[in-house]
Formats: C-alpha cells, sequence, structure tokens
C-alpha cells in the first residue's frame, strides 16, 4: 500500500510522497495543464504583484516581509472587494460566517 501511494508522485517530489505516505494523507495535486486547482492561489499572486510589489522596490527582506504583510491584513482582506466572493472582503465573509457558527 505504501508503494503504491508513493507512486502517485508525478508532480511532486519522492520525499514528500514518502512523507504524505506515512502519514496516510491524500495530496491535492492537479495533472499537467488543470489550472482550477489553484486559480485563486494564481488570481491572488497576480493582485499581489500587480497592486504592490511591482511598485515598490525593497531595500531589505525585512522590509519586503513587512510590507507585504501590511498590504494582506489592511488592505487585501479588510477592503479590497472580490468578485468571487459577490463583491465582498475576505474579513466580511470570515465575520458572516463566524456569526453563523455562532448561531448554530
Amino acid at each position: 500500500m505504501l508503494q503504491r501511494l508513493v507512486d502517485l508522485t508525478n508532480y511532486t517530489s519522492h520525499e514528500f510522497g514518502v512523507f504524505i505516505a506515512e502519514r496516510r494523507m491524500i495530496r491535492s495535486v492537479g495533472r499537467t495543464g488543470i489550472c482550477y486547482d489553484n486559480a485563486m492561489a494564481e488570481s491572488f499572486f497576480a493582485a499581489l504583484k500587480n497592486e504592490r510589489t511591482s511598485r515598490v522596490s525593497y531595500p531589505t527582506r525585512e522590509h519586503a516581509r513587512i510590507d507585504i504583510t501590511r498590504y494582506i491584513e489592511h488592505w487585501y482582506n479588510h477592503q479590497r472587494l472580490h468578485s468571487a466572493i459577490g463583491c465582498n472582503t475576505p474579513a466580511e465573509i470570515y465575520a458572516a460566517h463566524h456569526e453563523i457558527q455562532l448561531a448554530a
């Protein structure tokens, strides 16, 4: 069984396959050319690059970390409207979900 799971490492390293198999986990890896499984991540990184990092030159890695964290926490999650979630912010969706969970 372990060997069969390890053989599923078509798009990841052998070591990662062993790590996953030993923990009896199932990977979520799409086939080459299938973009739907990471479309949201690609959309986020495109927005980050377009709205922030392409306009800024960072003197150090720490400056980049601070600025990107600020962008995510203050702009992307709390002010920027996202069409994929009904033109709401992630913070609004999270709050609504949390409210529903408390009511249940």
